[in-house]
């Protein structure tokens, strides 16, 4: 199992507000994403999924984000790129693409090129079940302020702005995990 806690702390102060807010954010996604692949029909590498969720946003650290405690110089945007490769230097390739892959309900090149995102114009999509499974977890819960889980209406409100595909992506990860046992 990967040892997430050191790599946090190799870039966050432990204890700081920054810290704080993505291990609390985090151990939300974690909790969550366990609770949904329990309920629905999906198998997955659970440690896995904890050690992805865990590690998913570690590149917010060097976003400029002062609401999240984070003072960095990049675009918040691109926090997920910036976490692959913290993580690909970390060894951790199969965790560096959660960290690219999670924004929203993923990207493809068409819609970061269309927004004109500070993002390259490459398909930034969930592939795998752990994958997705991370991606929609991450969806309800804020790290702006700790707070419960929002609703999956208020979720499929909050993704509809951004288009027709990110709804339909999310839909999709609504319908894989919300099945029953």
């Amino acid at each position: 199992m990967v040892d997430f806690e050191s790599i946090i702390e190799k870039y966050y102060t432990k204890d700081s507000d920054a810290y704080n807010l993505l291990t609390i954010h985090s151990r939300q996604v974690a909790e969550l994403a366990l609770q949904l692949a329990d309920r629905s029909a999906v198998v997955v590498d659970r440690d896995f999924v904890v050690e992805a969720s865990m590690l998913h946003d570690i590149g917010i650290c060097r976003t400029n984000a002062p609401g999240i405690f984070c003072f960095g110089t990049e675009p918040y945007l691109r926090h997920g790129l910036i976490g692959k490769a913290m993580l690909l230097e970390e060894g951790l390739p199969r965790h560096a693409l959660v960290c690219e892959r999670h924004i929203g309900a993923g990207l493809t090149a068409d819609e970061i090129r269309e927004q004109n995102l500070p993002l390259p114009a490459v398909d930034m999509l969930p592939v795998t079940l752990e994958e997705k499974l991370v991606c929609y977890a991450d969806n309800f819960f804020s790290k702006s302020h700790i707070a419960p889980a929002r609703t999956y209406k208020k979720v499929r409100a909050m993704m509809a702005r951004y288009g027709e595909g990110t709804l339909q992506r999310l839909e999709a990860m609504h319908e894989l995990f919300s099945k029953k046992n």
